[in-house]
């Protein structure tokens, strides 16, 4: 008997979940979250989480979140790491990256997003496109960071449903650092 494939698992920042509305959301962004979330479901994704990611979740997720994730939970969708690796020396890299305090601070606050990310299938959920960004341009000193896609549910030219329902493609294009 073949080996069960297991799901494309993603890293969704708890700026996904705080923004997602049920459904009688009008604002734009709670239905792309929500309609997002609903498709990581349905199409059969794993949910990462690790103790602070859930810490995040549980101070931020909205109601329609909630349900989602204890959804996920029942359905055996979400892939839970008690433990991952710090990644110190990367973090050091990026830090001599980046000009300036504040830009460190905004991104040693979403590391948790790429340590989760490095350890299990390289892509990140995230609404924070000013981090995204960040990291971004550390990619071009810190070639580790090249291997994360990072998707924004809310951008519509990201056409994030559509990638999903296309089996969320490491596209390079997607990926931080990518320069044409």
């Amino acid at each position: 008997m073949p080996a069960k494939k297991v799901s494309s698992r993603l890293v969704i920042d708890a700026s996904v979940a705080r923004a997602a509305g049920d459904k009688d959301a009008k604002h734009e962004k709670s239905k792309s979250c929500r309609d997002f979330l609903r498709q990581v479901m349905a199409i059969s994704y794993q949910i990462v989480m690790t103790p602070e990611l859930k810490a995040e979740w549980d101070k931020h997720k909205s109601v329609f979140a909630q349900r989602w994730l204890a959804s996920m939970v029942a359905k055996k969708k979400l892939a839970y790491y008690g433990e991952i690796p710090q990644q110190e020396e990367l973090w050091q890299k990026i830090v001599m990256a980046i000009d300036g305090e504040k830009d460190r601070k905004a991104m040693e606050k979403d590391f948790l997003l790429l340590t989760a990310a490095l350890a299990t299938d390289k892509t990140v959920i995230s609404l924070d496109e000013k981090v995204r960004k960040m990291f971004d341009q550390a990619a071009e000193q810190v070639g580790e960071l090249t291997a994360i896609v990072w998707v924004n549910p809310t951008q519509e030219t990201e056409q994030a449903i559509d990638w999903l329902e296309n089996g969320a493609k490491p596209d390079k294009e997607r990926r931080l650092g990518f320069r044409e």
